[in-house]
């Protein structure tokens, strides 16, 4: 992971994790059946990093600018309630998001690859890229992930976030404790 100076304390700040698909939720690539079916392939560490971030407290959007049911159903299945699609100005999804959580550009994140996520990116608190985000993206990040996009980079991005926040220790507890309930391997 590449961090640029301020990255730990602007993630201290962050309440909103704003998410393009295509290059950072997925891989990037379309892929399309015989009979025109479009797949999605979302990495599943990804989906458990944003289920912690909601435990957390963290508020979760999705920005993208193409249109899909694979988006829907997995921004469902994931509880992200905010999702923005066909957006290929995100400008105006992202306006309409600030006045609907009533947060400022320093409480949100945004998690971006390619080109079109450069305007939010300029907006937001904390700016982060994928380890495949063209340059110009990976030159306005504060955060870049060691992981490409949809291979784990939204995972390590939230895990950041959470760690930079005080609250990963306490949320991954959970995963140490036996059926009975007892906490073992952490120092207690």
């Amino acid at each position: 992971m590449e961090q640029k100076s301020d990255a730990l304390e602007r993630a201290v700040r962050i309440k909103l994790v704003i998410f393009d698909v295509d290059g950072v939720l997925t891989d990037g690539g379309i892929y399309i059946g015989e009979a025109g079916e479009l797949y999605k392939p979302f990495f599943c560490r990804d989906g458990l990093g944003i289920t912690l971030a909601h435990k957390a407290g963290l508020k979760t959007a999705i920005i993208t600018g193409r249109q899909s049911k694979q988006v829907a159903f997995r921004a469902r299945e994931l509880k992200i309630s905010e999702v923005f699609q066909g957006s290929l100005d995100k400008r105006m999804a992202y306006q309409q998001l600030k006045e609907r959580t009533g947060l400022q550009d320093a409480e949100i994140a945004y998690i971006g690859d390619d080109l079109i996520d450069l305007p939010i990116m300029c907006q937001v608190g904390l700016p982060m890229a994928v380890a495949d985000a063209v340059p110009e993206v990976r030159e306005e990040a504060r955060l870049i992930a060691g992981f490409e996009g949809g291979h784990g980079a939204v995972r390590e991005l939230l895990e950041f976030i959470l760690k930079a926040q005080s609250k990963w220790g306490e949320l991954i507890k959970e995963f140490y404790a036996p059926v009975s309930g007892e906490i073992r391997g952490l120092g207690q």
